[in-house]
């Protein structure tokens, strides 16, 4: 009888003490884990910015007069040579000497400058054909093996650039002469003091038009503007960065850009960073000091035709990529010391683990030392998360 008793007795304690055990036993945490994996690891910056045509014409009244109606609509194609608009002159009287020194001196500027401008064309179009030779010379290197392949790349670069800088330049040319001949007629018309009644003004080059300054007939003062053309195969963007990021741009950088109206990025590279800066007032009231940078399209304009001048985009400057990287998720890094660590998930446990890193970006973290391909880390560990807790994912 006593060792039935002596049983039972030892069977409650020992459901005590599990109960016990069970009720002082910690909980295991529930965790956000993530992989460590080989991939790309991308550091970028990110700015806001719009599009805007490298080459914009704006033409103006050479005098006082008065301005028939404009048939054209923004968005018409014109061609150069295309009459834009027609003003109605007032009878002119013959000029004064001072007045004809002046104008003579305009012809003249206008002259000299019609001359450099077609120099600039010249020297564009060599530009442009040696680039095109190196490009195609570098392509089929290329093909071959021979050379890498981000030369080649460079060098298609540098063929577009050189052909849309020949562009601009033949546009010049274009405008110089179109100004130059507005400037000879009115030295003509004064000369004669015949009152020509009607003076067409034409477009300087192909192109689209882009605004009117007015609609309806109206009376227009000399040097005010009246319509406005560009070419659309010359759209770039600008984008406003901070001063403390533009430092870190280079040209040719490569830029995504975003928000455009798809979901696929375009493609497009840093052209140029402006010299100097501007002072801009950002939406908390806050004086920032930014640079306008000039990105151009690398990709073929089919990609971005549906674009229009002045349309907003985000671009994406890639600063520094590595393809084939060590990476975890950035949540997963926290500070440590003078240094960083992650917690590695062992078992059912949480292990600290030390680690170096190297870039940063889209999410992610290059790892240098402390980890490889395969482990369980904690995403977003919280501040009582210590070294060798249990845990559980999610």
């Amino acid at each position: 009888m006593k060792h039935p008793r002596r049983l039972r007795y030892f069977a409650a304690g020992l459901v005590v003490l599990v109960l016990l055990a069970a009720a002082l036993w910690p909980d295991a945490r529930l965790v956000d884990t993530g992989g460590v994996e080989r991939g790309a690891v991308r550091e970028t910056l990110d700015a806001e910015g719009r599009t805007r045509l490298r080459d914009r014409y704006v033409v103006a009244a050479p005098a006082s007069a008065l301005a028939r109606r404009l048939a054209l609509e923004p968005g018409d194609a014109v061609e150069a040579g295309q009459t834009l608009v027609v003003l109605d002159a007032a009878d002119a009287a013959p000029l004064d000497p001072r007045t004809r020194a002046a104008t003579e001196a305009w012809v003249a500027g206008a002259r000299a400058s019609l001359a450099s401008a077609r120099e600039e064309a010249s020297a564009a179009e060599a530009a442009a054909r040696q680039a095109r030779s190196e490009a195609d010379r570098l392509r089929v290197l290329a093909r071959d093996r021979l050379v890498a392949a981000e030369s080649a790349e460079r060098a298609e670069t540098g063929r577009q650039r050189a052909e849309r800088e020949a562009a601009s330049a033949r546009f010049r040319e274009a405008t110089a002469r179109h100004q130059m001949q507005a400037a000879e007629a009115m030295l003509a018309r004064g000369v004669r003091g015949d009152g020509t009644a009607e003076l067409e003004l034409t477009a300087p080059v192909a192109g689209v038009v882009l605004r009117r300054h007015f609609e309806s007939a109206r009376p227009v003062q000399a040097g005010e503007p009246l319509i406005e053309i560009g070419d659309p195969a010359g759209l770039e963007v600008e984008v406003d960065v901070l001063s403390a990021d533009a430092v870190r741009l280079r040209e040719d950088m490569r830029v995504e850009l975003l928000r455009w109206g798809e979901e696929r990025p375009l493609p497009g590279r840093v052209r140029r960073i402006e010299p100097g800066g501007f002072t801009k007032v950002s939406a908390l009231g806050v004086e920032e000091q930014r640079v306008w940078t000039i990105v151009e399209f690398t990709g073929g304009r089919e990609e971005w035709q549906r674009l229009g001048e002045a349309y907003r985009v985000n671009a994406r400057f890639v600063l520094h990529e590595r393809e084939d990287a060590l990476r975890a998720p950035a949540s997963a890094v926290f500070r440590h010391g003078d240094g960083h660590a992650v917690f590695r998930i062992e078992g059912r446990r949480a292990r600290l683990a030390p680690v170096r890193t190297g870039l940063q970006g889209g999410g992610w973290a290059e790892v240098l030392e402390g980890l490889a391909d395969g482990d369980r880390v904690v995403v977003h560990p919280d501040r009582e998360l210590a070294d060798g807790d249990r845990v559980r994912p999610r």
